[in-house]
């Protein structure tokens, strides 16, 4: 039986007269004839808009979910599937870039000089979803700290201000981690229980250092400090004043605490309980893997069609989006989760009483 009780016509149901309408090149303004590759340039930034505005949905009910005292378990895999679907957005957002590469750096000074002082700098939907993510000001370059609100108009500008002001889903996943029931549980201390199996792994690894007979003496010099490096992270881990140092120097942003259960959440992620709340995490890596690539295509295809020249919102162009690239990322600190990753054949067993607790039972 038909729901509706008007037929539904589909260029009404799109709005296609409206939509259609909105591709208004302006060099026409300004010259005899209109740039050819105008058209494209704008139909390729409504698009990337129109991408922006979904991904901005799909994140914004993830931000809700997480919003609880407590994440319910039963919305991860929807958490999972929209961060999937964030994902798959964003690696069409990255092939357009070959489309508009279509275009030839002549071809875009055709009309290039109209378009000042209109930049991706005023683009409300992407800083909407950096400011979601986590990206904010103080995690900004110099140049975007001093002229982030500069280019936009008040509105806009208070909107912005007023979601630096709110919890980033950053913030929310960081607040999850640090909720980890399972690091301290009776007599069963993970964080103890995992510092012996480092200390032990990290033994193995300079009796082999210094047992091999293939290694030259400057070779074996470079093994051993390579491995008092990884030592000295590991002793950071989990010496809370040293990890708190590290996180007021910038070397981290999430808590000891966050950070020590998303490495609980990895090594046990064969665990049934853990496997959904791993891809959780793998899927946030994902999302920020994708935009450092968007950023860095984007920077290419800049210096290709620019060279040194500045951008027209005022930046730096190619050099500006290169410390983008560089600098604005949301989930470093999951990216170096593997860092602290050993063996599975060296992972402390699991009390039962725990193994019970978690809902999971042995073979």
């Amino acid at each position: 039986m038909q729901k509706n009780q008007e037929p539904c016509y589909y260029g009404e149901y799109l709005q296609l007269d409206k939509f259609l309408d909105t591709q208004q090149p302006v060099s026409g303004n300004y010259q005899e004839k209109e740039a050819h590759d105008e058209m494209l340039f704008i139909i390729v930034h409504q698009a990337y808009e129109l991408w922006f505005k979904q991904i901005l949905h799909e994140l914004r009910w993830i931000h809700r979910t997480f919003n609880q005292p407590l994440l319910n378990s039963h919305k991860y895999g929807r958490i999972v599937q929209r961060l999937d679907r964030v994902i798959q957005i964003q690696r069409l957002l990255n092939q357009q870039i070959n489309i508009l590469e279509t275009m030839t750096p002549l071809d875009f000074l055709d009309f290039r000089d109209y378009l000042v002082p209109a930049s991706g700098f005023q683009s409300i939907q992407f800083k909407e979803i950096e400011i979601l993510l986590g990206l904010k000001m103080k995690y900004r370059i110099n140049f975007d700290i001093k002229s982030f609100y500069n280019r936009l108009n008040e509105k806009d500008r208070a909107h912005l201000m007023q979601m630096e002001a709110e919890p980033s889903l950053f913030d929310q996943v960081e607040a999850w981690l640090e909720r980890m029931p399972f690091l301290e549980k009776d007599s069963f201390s993970f964080v103890n229980a995992y510092q012996d199996a480092v200390s032990k792994m990290l033994e193995s690894d300079l009796e082999i250092i210094e047992s091999v007979d293939y290694l030259s003496d400057s070779d074996r010099e470079f093994q051993r400090k390579d491995l008092n490096k990884t030592k000295e992270q590991f002793e950071a881990l989990f010496d809370e004043k040293k990890f708190n140092q590290l996180k007021q120097d910038g070397h981290v942003r999430m808590s000891q605490k966050a950070v020590l259960g998303a490495v609980f959440i990895n090594l046990y992620r064969d665990e049934p309980a853990f496997q959904q709340p791993f891809q959780l995490l793998a899927k946030l890596v994902d999302v920020d893997e994708e935009f450092t690539q968007w950023r860095y295509r984007h920077t290419i295809m800049v210096h290709r069609m620019l060279g040194s020249k500045i951008g027209t919102g005022g930046s730096s162009g190619h050099d500006y989006l290169r410390q983008t690239t560089q600098n604005n990322r949301f989930f470093k600190d999951l990216f170096n989760l593997s860092t602290f990753l050993i063996p599975r054949s060296s992972l402390p067993e699991l009390p039962k009483d725990m193994v019970k607790s978690m809902g999971l039972r042995s073979e």
